[in-house]
């Protein structure tokens, strides 16, 4: 690619998406964002879609750019070799073909992923990885999910399903998971299931002096979990309680990880790793405590923020330039 080539990136949620475009040096040439308005329905938001990337190639070549390939990530299961987004609670995808559609309205080679192995490869190639040979990348927010990347590759699995850290098995019998099971890593370690936990338990909780061990006059309601992380980091019983839970299921999900994979590094991402040293002091300390042979990765927050989906679909756009 010359300089003035670029790859046009979308990464798909729920409610937002995010665009860019991205040169072969992976810099951000230009980014936008628009609703998703999933509630219109699966062929509503395709459309926008389109009508999204279509404008994205508009503003390039106004610019004196050249758009040479497209890049999109969606969340759920994701069949990238056919292009087919499979299934996505969020935005209501069922085996959409949407490299196919996308590339048909464009003229564009297109190359269709997975928004977390999307994040995790951009995190591992460009960001907190430090260009490791592998790396996993964990992104925790309402959900957990993972992205196990080897030499700049994310493994997708054999049916587009990899990287389900958050429904390992942690607590057997525990609480009650969105996939239907009990006891998953995500029903008790995502930012969704602390904030949930904390209020559940502050709404009956009392100390021993029978005030509420989250305060007197302090509405649990609405805390987030960044609330209850700042909460114990200031010594607040219940929160301390929460939150130490929620630390130690995850450190068994990241020990599980660790003996799957053996990476070198693990890359923390989403609104929990935004705890900083309240999560990752105790997290490193409760992750060597569960390992015995395996060796220690390194532990480190995510560098990229919301911008690592784009940036990963730019660069599965740029990499399937390569290859043709």
């Amino acid at each position: 690619m010359s300089g003035r080539e670029v790859a046009l990136a979308l990464d798909v949620g729920g409610t937002g998406m995010k665009c860019a475009l991205v040169g072969a040096d992976g810099v951000v040439r230009h980014a936008e964002r628009h609703p998703t308005d999933a509630g219109r329905g699966p062929d509503a938001v395709v459309e926008t879609i389109l009508t999204v990337t279509e404008g994205l190639a508009g503003k390039a070549r106004g610019d004196g750019l050249t758009p040479t390939a497209l890049g999109i990530v969606v969340p759920g299961v994701v069949d990238e070799a056919r292009g087919v987004a499979v299934w996505s609670a969020n935005v209501g995808f069922r085996d959409v073909p949407l490299r196919e559609l996308a590339s048909r309205r464009l003229g564009l080679p297109t190359a269709l992923g997975h928004d977390v192995r999307a994040g995790g490869l951009a995190e591992a190639r460009i960001g907190a990885g430090g260009d490791a040979g592998h790396v996993l990348f964990v992104a925790i927010g309402t959900g957990i999910a993972a992205a196990h990347v080897v030499a700049g590759s994310a493994a997708t699995g054999a049916h587009g399903a990899a990287g389900e850290l958050g429904h390992i098995l942690v607590r057997p019998g525990g609480p009650a998971c969105g996939c239907g099971g009990r006891g998953c890593l995500e029903a008790i370690a995502s930012a969704s299931a602390v904030a949930r936990r904390y209020a559940e338990l502050a709404a009956t909780d009392t100390g021993s002096d029978g005030t509420s061990g989250a305060g007197i006059g302090v509405s649990p309601t609405m805390v987030t979990a960044a609330e209850v992380a700042a909460r114990a980091a200031a010594g607040e019983r219940l929160a301390t309680r929460v939150w130490r839970d929620a630390v130690e299921a995850l450190a068994d999900g990241l020990a599980t990880g660790q003996a799957l994979f053996d990476v070198e590094t693990v890359v923390l991402g989403g609104g929990l790793a935004q705890a900083g040293a309240g999560l990752f002091d105790p997290l490193r300390a409760a992750l060597r405590d569960r390992l015995t042979f395996h060796r220690e990765p390194r532990l480190v927050p995510a560098a990229l923020g919301d911008e690592a989906g784009c940036l990963g679909a730019a660069l599965l756009a740029l990499d399937q330039l390569e290859t043709r």
